[in-house]
C-alpha cells in the first residue's frame, strides 16, 4: 500500500512498483488516517508511508496501524 497526501508521487510510486513482477500495489491512501482505516482492509504486506502529511504524520499513522491491527508484520 501507498500512502501519500500528493497523488503525483503516489502515482509514481505506483508506476515505478510496476515493473517489479513480485510486486502487487493492493491500494493507496492520501492521508494518515485513511491509511489506519485502509491497513484494516487490505491487510497489505508492506506499507509505504510518507512522513510528513498534513492531518497525522507518517510515523502517528505507522504506530496506529501496529496498535490497531497486531496480526500485521512490521
Amino acid at each position: 500500500m501507498i500512502v501519500d497526501d500528493i497523488a503525483e508521487t503516489r502515482e509514481n510510486i505506483r508506476k515505478l512498483l510496476q515493473f517489479e513482477s513480485d510486486v502487487e500495489v493492493v491500494g493507496v491512501a492520501r492521508t494518515g488516517k485513511e491509511a489506519i482505516e485502509r491497513a484494516g482492509e487490505l491487510k497489505p504486506d508492506v506499507i509505504l508511508m510518507d512522513i510528513n502529511m498534513p492531518d497525522m504524520d507518517g510515523i502517528s499513522a505507522t504506530e496506529a496501524i501496529r496498535k490497531n491491527y497486531p496480526g500485521h508484520k512490521s
